[in-house]
């Protein structure tokens, strides 16, 4: 008996120091709109890899192979010679009309995250229109404890964020609210 509340108190101790040892957690972010288009115009936009033309924050985007799975895409923000994410195409379904994405190369300085995957899908409204989501997981830019604050979770939550609502905004402003 005397070894197993020796057991409890050693547990009792060890436990909560081990919770606060882990490392990040993975943080997910989705936005949603909703346009008056029908979500073939839309999937018209949005659904070639290749071409992130739609949104305001991308000045081109290079690439090679399409829609096909393993393709992938140099995006280039901002202006020529901008900074650049690299991501990799995972998943593509135009029936479905969605794809998934995963980044393969950022500064955390461009996007303060790690291990980040999107999926972005069009789904018709009821009476007309799309609904569009972009949605994504990841971790914060600095993986261990005590990260700076341009790289904790805050930091990435609210960058990944901005993202989406920019492209979102823009394709209200092409396609018009329902």
């Amino acid at each position: 008996m005397r070894q197993l509340r020796n057991l409890f108190l050693v547990l009792g101790l060890i436990l909560p120091g081990m919770a606060l040892a882990h490392g990040p957690s993975r943080q997910k972010v989705t936005v949603t709109t909703e346009v008056a288009a029908e979500p073939a115009a839309v999937w018209e936009v949005i659904g070639n890899f290749h071409d992130m033309g739609w949104h305001p924050a991308v000045f081109e985007t290079q690439g090679e192979a399409g829609n096909q799975i393993d393709s992938t895409r140099v995006v280039v923000l901002g202006e020529a010679g901008g900074p650049t994410i690299n991501e990799l195409l995972y998943k593509h379904d135009p029936v479905k009309m969605t794809y998934s994405y995963r980044i393969e190369d950022v500064a955390v300085e461009v996007l303060p995250v790690t291990n980040y995957s999107s999926h972005l899908t069009v789904k018709p409204l009821d009476g007309g229109g799309s609904l569009i989501e972009w949605r994504g997981a990841f971790y914060r830019g600095y993986p261990n404890n005590d990260p700076p604050e341009e790289l904790n979770d805050e930091a990435a939550i609210a960058a990944v964020t901005a993202i989406y609502e920019a492209g979102m905004a823009e394709l209200v402003e092409r396609f018009g609210a329902p």
